[in-house]
């Protein structure tokens, strides 16, 4: 991708991604395309533009979830690196992105060189988002306003899935539009935190799943609005 990048952001930002890239190793993450990724892409320019400045500057590549609108938040870097690294994304990967949001987690999918259908729900987010991630050179996502626990079949199937809102079980719909050997990660859970989930589709009927620990997230909701 090809991003233009302001000598603004050249002498205030880049130092703190080569920070944050630093304590997501510290934490955990040890793929170096997901790392060298997090150091690319300027996450202050994906909050809500009503943020102060000042604000922005100190948090922007701080390990936090912040506002973006309409409720809801931009994830941790962490856990946006860490649930990348589980999808195991490789070139060419077709790839399903439930909760659009700011197009951040969008944004680090297509660096990585993955074909990206993502669903928003939140209309305001929506119409945001699908002006704003081209105006900043990411133009290859389709971007669909829908329910995410539909899924998108007349895309599917997909080589891996990510959800990155809160799901209180693993949707149907989401299991029968990956394909065999594909990877859906998902977030479950209905408290204040909810577990990570990987599961990898043996057979039509066969799925292996594993857990990796506790995350928070806004819930993923049902229907449009």
């Amino acid at each position: 991708m090809q991003i233009h990048i302001s000598r603004e952001d050249e002498y205030l930002y880049q130092g703190k991604r080569k920070r944050l890239v630093e304590q997501l190793k510290e934490k955990g993450i040890t793929s170096q395309a997901v790392l060298n990724t997090i150091l690319k892409i300027p996450r202050h320019l994906f909050f809500d533009q009503s943020t102060e400045r000042p604000a922005l500057l100190d948090h922007a590549y701080s390990d936090k979830a912040l506002k973006i609108g309409a409720g809801q938040t931009i994830s941790h870097p962490f856990t946006v690196a860490f649930q990348t690294e589980k999808l195991n994304i490789t070139k060419g990967d077709k790839v399903l992105e439930i909760g659009t949001g700011c197009g951040y987690q969008t944004a680090v999918l297509l660096e990585m060189g993955a074909k990206v259908f993502s669903i928003e729900r939140q209309r305001e987010l929506f119409d945001k988002t699908k002006i704003f991630l081209p105006l900043i050179g990411y133009k290859g996502a389709k971007l669909i306003y829908g329910d995410g626990y539909k899924g998108l079949p007349q895309f599917a199937p997909f080589d891996k899935i990510i959800v990155t809102a809160a799901a209180p079980y693993i949707p149907q719909d989401l299991l029968s539009q990956l394909v065999i050997g594909g990877i859906l990660v998902i977030p479950l859970g209905e408290g204040e935190e909810q577990v990570m989930n990987v599961i990898i589709k043996k057979s039509g009927t066969e799925f292996v799943k594993q857990a990796f620990g506790k995350f928070k997230f806004v819930p993923m909701l049902q229907n449009k609005e």
